[in-house]
């Protein structure tokens, strides 16, 4: 159902059963999947590439241009995955040809109210991103990350899969997987117990963690030293080599353990 008072560009290609309310505005490169429905006041801009069964709010704009002053108007994507909801004026900048050329927002996520991605960056399946949260360039947010409202995330940060961000903060390092994260400066306050729980960890499996996080940021050992203790004392496990290559990987380094 498409209203008459919305604006659609011939060209843009919208699936069947899409819902495009009034006072839309739908621009000429842009590709909509089946059952999705666009609110009223929002512009979907060239690059856009939203899956099936998506809900945006009133107001939002995706893939608008990024505000990157190296970006000279080269082409660009924006891709959404199936089942994702964007609500009211969350903002989402596509890529740059510099690095991935395409922001990418994964299946099954929620971004809250004027939540803004900014360019280059990769948020996987199944995460939270709560109210007013800003996401600036090349940051990736792996799957059923959740981050509380308000937070500003540094260019280039990486936050591991099931880790769990306090409301308000200001992440400049890097945020391992698994984890939760609080405090001024950022610190590791514990692992995310309940999350693993809710998706189905086994007692042993969340036991591992959370004896693994203490030697890394309990022990007071240098990270070097603690990646060492933990692959020679713990079995290699699908959860244990998580988090050993994201904290090898990581080029910010990741957030200090609470009082180091």
């Amino acid at each position: 159902m498409i209203q008459p008072l919305a604006y659609i560009h011939p060209q843009a290609r919208i699936a069947d059963n899409v819902v495009i309310e009034p006072f839309v505005t739908i621009h000429k490169d842009v590709e909509i999947g089946e059952g999705t429905w666009v609110g009223s006041n929002s512009v979907i801009m060239d690059g856009a590439r939203i899956g099936k069964n998506c809900r945006i709010f009133p107001g939002a704009v995706v893939s608008a241009p990024p505000q990157d002053l190296k970006y000279k108007g080269e082409p660009s994507t924006v891709t959404i995955g199936d089942n994702t909801v964007i609500r009211e004026c969350v903002t989402l900048n596509r890529g740059t040809a510099l690095d991935k050329n395409t922001t990418t927002i994964g299946s099954n996520c929620l971004l809250m109210a004027y939540v803004h991605v900014a360019h280059d960056c990769v948020v996987g399946d199944n995460v939270i991103i709560a109210n007013s949260v800003q996401l600036a360039g090349h940051i990736n947010v792996y799957d059923y990350a959740f981050i509380g409202g308000t937070s500003a995330v540094h260019q280039f940060v990486e936050i591991g899969a099931h880790s769990m961000i306090s409301g308000g903060s200001l992440v400049r390092k890097d945020v391992p997987p698994y984890t939760k994260a609080g405090r001024e400066p950022l610190s590791y306050i514990g692992i995310n117990s309940v999350g693993l729980r809710r998706r189905g960890f086994s007692a042993e499996s969340i036991n591992e963690i959370q004896e693994i996080y203490r030697i890394i940021f309990l022990k007071k050992y240098n990270v070097t030293k603690a990646l060492d203790i933990i692959e020679a004392e713990f079995n290699p496990t699908v959860e244990r080599d998580e988090i050993v290559n994201f904290v090898q990987n990581s080029q910010r380094g990741i957030m200090k353990g609470f009082g180091i």
